[in-house]
């Protein structure tokens, strides 16, 4: 993670990582080599005159404290006017020195972060993203596109458009100034024929569709208007339903009525049943370094995208450390009764290969838990350690909730970001 730096203000210019002192050197040398050809030109002697004179200095001064002052005030001269020229092609001469730098340094150091790509949908994997922009800006995350409920349900039917709700949620993340736009996105209309219910950052994403011709194009265009860190794709272009198969027989179609059929999801498939995944998340999941299942609603978030074959064929070939983070809490009506182990089965069962590594738990739940996850019939989910042995999948257990004093059991993304790159390190050098 990256560290807020705490230096001179001059001097903070200077650290390794900026990539600035090689560029700074090469204008000096350029200068005095521009000096010294014009002057020759002119026939001014430089070298002759700058060597009389600096001879005659000598003889009154000492060459030591001459040499100093000349190289002090010549640095001191040039580097304040190449930071001002930078600053003002920037246009950012009135913005704080130490803002500057510390946002420089941490572009440089995140540039050079392990590519990884997040794979999920819904307020799990934009959590999850809010805390890894702060180690990489190589992300990419791969969102389900089978949403069917809410605003974005109402958009996708009404104007035959991929579903833009968990795709907002990714984007508004991995923005550099996440609670601005988090509000200006997340933002309903309370009234108004046709606008109410609907968020803005759906509306927004609506009509970059509109304008640039495809939903890829326009999280591309909407990404660059926001400026985030890394990118979002959609796993397919395709009108891609979910479809349910319960134990008792019945078939339940479109991800927010799954939840609510009750009884115990069988199977799940999407229809159309071949959906092709978009070719950039393929390229994405080729070269990364790390690939992150979860969190999220396991058969309405995660297990969607692994439906289409392409993605979870390539996951499973893929030389990157795979690591899945698992929910704390069950959820009522896809997972109640679930252990860790029935999660990992479920992700095997569906993408027809072994796809992670190692789970990543949570080991703490706290004292005052609060009444409403037993009124709705969510409990914490049971660590089997010996199942999950059997299934060659290592267990990485450590506390990932955020402090609260309310008994609310939520994912921290500082904590989950951390202890997936401990882990990814460790695995790395192991």
């Amino acid at each position: 993670m990256i560290k807020k730096i705490k230096m001179p203000r001059q001097v903070g210019w200077l650290i390794p990582g900026l990539q600035v002192k090689r560029w700074f050197a090469l204008t000096l040398m350029g200068t005095v080599l521009m000096t010294v050809g014009i002057l020759i030109w002119f026939d001014i002697k430089p070298v002759y005159y700058t060597m009389q004179f600096i001879s005659e200095i000598a003889t009154k001064i000492s060459t030591e404290w001459l040499a100093f002052a000349f190289i002090m005030f010549g640095a001191a001269f040039f580097f304040k006017g190449w930071q001002k020229t930078n600053l003002s092609m920037l246009d950012m001469d009135n913005q704080d020195n130490d803002v500057l730098l510390e946002n420089l340094y941490r572009r440089r150091k995140l540039n050079r972060g392990p590519r990884i790509v997040a794979v999920g949908g819904g307020t799990g994997l934009s959590m999850l993203l809010s805390g890894i922009k702060n180690i990489t800006n190589n992300i990419t995350a791969v969102v389900t596109v089978g949403d069917d409920g809410g605003s974005s349900g109402r958009l996708r039917e009404s104007l035959g458009i991929l579903p833009p709700g968990d795709i907002r949620h990714c984007i508004t993340a991995l923005a550099d100034d996440e609670d601005l736009v988090t509000k200006l996105f997340k933002y309903r209309f309370k009234n108004g024929e046709g606008l109410e219910g609907h968020s803005f950052g759906n509306l927004f994403l609506t009509a970059m569709c509109a304008i640039t011709g495809n939903m890829v194009s326009a999280i591309k265009a909407s990404s660059n208007v926001i400026s985030i860190r890394g990118r979002v794709l959609p796993s397919t272009l395709d009108d891609m339903k979910l479809v349910a198969e319960m134990e008792d027989g019945r078939i339940v179609h479109g991800e927010s009525t799954i939840p609510e059929a009750g009884g115990k999801i069988k199977r799940l498939f999407s229809d159309p049943e071949n959906c092709r995944a978009l070719p950039e998340v393929i390229e994405a999941i080729k070269q990364a370094e790390l690939i992150i299942l979860g969190p999220g609603s396991l058969y309405t978030s995660v297990i969607p995208n692994l439906l289409i074959k392409e993605i979870s064929d390539e996951i499973a070939k893929s030389k990157a450390k795979k690591i899945y983070v698992c929910n704390i809490m069950s959820q009522p009506g896809e997972t109640d009764n679930y252990t860790v182990s029935d999660h990992l089965k479920a992700l095997i069962q569906h993408s027809g290969h072994k796809i992670m590594d190692a789970v990543l738990v949570n080991n703490y739940i706290p004292e005052n838990l609060a009444d409403k996850y037993q009124k709705s019939n969510s409990y914490p989910i049971k660590l089997d350690t010996n199942e999950i042995k059997k299934l060659g999948v290592q267990i990485c257990a450590k506390n990932l909730i955020e402090s609260n004093k309310d008994g609310l059991v939520r994912h921290s993304a500082g904590k989950v970001a951390r202890a997936v790159y401990y882990w990814f390190r460790k695995e790395l050098k192991g």
